[in-house]
């Protein structure tokens, strides 16, 4: 698939991703918001504001995905570019459509975008098992925790980062 920081095992972790129904993966835009909004209200306690989302989807740099099936928004990506290093910002699935692989495949789309080269990281509840369980299966490992990052509940975030090997 690509060689990212998970050579081979990362390649299976996609392969072996639940089977999901077809769905199309594309640039995120602005139209979309409406129905991201929806879903982001949904998947988060404290959901991102309509500000937020715009202000990502104009940074020229950045990925941002949409999953879509039949033409509805199933799912979306945010990843950051921060010098020599990408910044998974957010991904939710709506709720109804979760564990079927999709976000997975948004993951899996992200990584051929970041390069060969593409250092990554992210923050996870750690209380987000199947979360962290996708994660590490694409080659994410833990670094550390950020405490009390998330402001609905004072959860600590755990610090998750996936590297060339040798990075």
């Amino acid at each position: 698939m690509r060689r990212f920081g998970v050579t081979d095992r990362g390649s299976a972790a996609l392969a072996e991703a639940p089977a999901a129904a077809p769905v199309q993966i594309r640039r995120l835009g602005y139209g979309d918001l409406p129905a991201v909004l929806a879903i982001e209200r949904r998947a988060f306690t404290t959901p991102w504001s309509l500000a937020m989302f715009v202000l990502e989807l104009s940074k020229p740099s950045g990925i941002c995905l949409a999953a879509s099936d039949d033409g509805r928004l199933v799912g979306y990506l945010i990843c950051s570019r921060y010098a020599d290093v990408w910044h998974l910002m957010n991904i939710a699935v709506a709720p109804e459509r979760r564990r079927e692989g999709i976000a997975t495949t948004l993951l899996g789309r992200m990584l051929e975008l970041t390069g060969p080269d593409g250092r990554i990281t992210l923050e996870v509840r750690p209380s987000n098992r199947p979360a962290i369980a996708m994660y590490e299966r694409l080659g994410f490992r833990a670094a550390g925790n950020r405490r009390r990052y998330y402001h609905d509940n004072g959860e600590d975030a755990l610090i998750m980062w996936l590297e060339e090997p040798g990075g």
